[in-house]
């Protein structure tokens, strides 16, 4: 093991908890707002073309996500394999965990790119797009789709950095190319008069850059884990783990794109105000949940590589620290988003007065529920990082899914546009019913675990 190497195993497992969370989510926290940015900055300067095509940017929206399942159940599963692995010591088998899943997500994204192509229309017109914007949601497509193979990679290489404690590095690799996104947005779409598809084609150059940037300490051995194809194993055990850890995300993933779905053709039917300002308070909700989930992603690794050293005391350490800061910056974080949600609403509804009061009425319900999300995404971190796939499942699944389906119908027969806005903050108070039975039985596991490696300990040594 190299100085660097060591460096790292030494901070999970010995610096104080507070410093070792914070050195590790601080760098995600930033990545994750960046891409918070780009993705809003898509958004902005397409709202200038008018509605309907701030309404195809929402609708596409679902397709990022689509993508995102391909990678995700992948970069999770890997991400919380590898840290468990590392911290067990076993760094060729974590090598060979993380070239799996990246070869894989190769795979499942070139599946998406093809098919997506094949059939553009057919596929805007399922995520939600109406008469009306269907030409701009075609044109927002098309390069998006072709960098689906490198997109569902770069999951995995970011998942898998962090679990090894390069946080930094990831952060590199997804700031970078938020930054570029904003940068070439107004280039594309007003210098060279491509209009959305210029949007798209300025997020399209982003990812590519972004997966090189990632891919750039694998190649040049920088980094704990070694990417290589002589390293892909089609192994039962390593699929398994990967897989029964993974599909959480791949389950929530997959219902974001169909509670999308659902929303967007809802907001649709009533109007393309509706649906660009549902889609609009979705995005800027984004940011809030940026921090939230780059918090959980620094305190993940942390709490994974101390649960393979089987240092329970940190594990267990790891998520009271981590549950307090989500919950009170959460409820800080809500406060603010409130008392701005109509000024940031009107920079892209202008004098929509549809789309402003719809937009504003959805983020600040949201904001209500944000200490919940906070906490409820860290209960789920902390079952994936463990290895624990079933609450990690229920948990993930539970937002925009079990919570989420059964109120959005219910909600906009009876109250229109306003039970639409309001759906997904209901969804976040409900999750709460299931995460408190999860975390209360394993805080019990754990410390029985715990207890009974206390008590081999003192037969040893009598």
């Amino acid at each position: 093991m190299t100085d660097d190497n060591a460096a790292r195993s030494n901070m999970m497992l010995t610096e104080p908890l507070p410093k070792v969370i914070t050195k590790m989510a601080v760098p995600s926290i930033i990545a994750f707002i960046i891409t918070s940015v780009y993705n809003l900055a898509d958004t902005f300067f397409v709202s200038s073309l008018g509605e309907s095509a701030t309404a195809a940017v929402s609708v596409n929206a679902s397709l990022d996500q689509f993508i995102m399942m391909a990678g995700s159940m992948l970069a999770v599963g890997a991400a919380s394999y590898t840290s468990r692995l590392l911290g067990a010591s076993e760094r060729k088998k974590a090598s060979c965990v993380l070239s799996t899943a990246f070869f894989l997500a190769v795979l499942f994204g070139s599946v998406i790119m093809i098919l997506g192509l094949a059939f553009k229309v057919p596929m805007v017109r399922l995520l939600g797009a109406t008469d009306t914007c269907e030409k701009y949601s075609v044109q927002y497509a098309e390069y998006v789709l072709l960098v689906a193979p490198m997109m569902a990679a770069s999951f995995v290489m970011n998942q898998c950095l962090r679990a090894e404690g390069s946080a930094m590095r990831s952060m590199i690799g997804m700031g970078f190319g938020g930054i570029l996104n904003c940068v070439l947005d107004p280039i594309f779409i007003f210098k060279l008069d491509m209009g959305v598809a210029g949007a798209s084609a300025a997020t399209a150059i982003s990812k590519l850059i972004s997966f090189a940037i990632l891919l750039f300490p694998y190649l040049t051995h920088r980094s704990v884990l070694h990417l290589s194809i002589k390293n892909f194993r089609l192994r039962k055990n390593i699929i398994f783990e990967i897989v029964t850890v993974g599909s959480s995300s791949m389950f929530r993933s997959g219902l974001a794109v169909i509670s999308a779905i659902i929303l967007n053709n809802i907001a649709g039917d009533i109007s393309d105000a509706v649906l660009a300002g549902i889609g609009v308070s979705t995005k800027i909700m984004m940011f809030p949940l940026s921090i939230i989930l780059g918090f959980g992603t620094g305190f993940q690794p942390v709490a994974g590589f101390n649960w393979g050293a089987e240092q329970y005391d940190r594990v267990l350490g790891s998520y009271r620290f981590s549950s307090r800061v989500c919950v009170i910056g959460s409820a800080v974080i809500g406060l603010l988003l409130w008392v701005f949600s109509k000024g940031l609403i009107t920079l892209f509804a202008g004098d929509n007065a549809d789309m402003l009061a719809i937009g504003t009425l959805c983020i600040r319900l949201q904001c209500l529920a944000l200490p919940i999300q906070g906490w409820v995404a860290i209960v789920n971190m902390f079952c994936a990082g463990l290895g624990k796939a079933g609450g990690a499942l229920l948990l993930s699944t539970s937002r925009q899914g079990t919570c989420f389906l059964p109120v959005v119908y219910p909600m906009a027969w009876l109250w229109g546009s306003n039970g639409v806005a309001a759906s997904q903050a209901v969804a976040d108070i409900l999750t709460l019913l299931l995460a408190v039975p999860i975390i209360i039985k394993l805080k019990k596991e754990i410390k029985a675990i715990a207890s009974e490696k206390d008590k081999s300990r003192s037969i040893q040594y009598e």
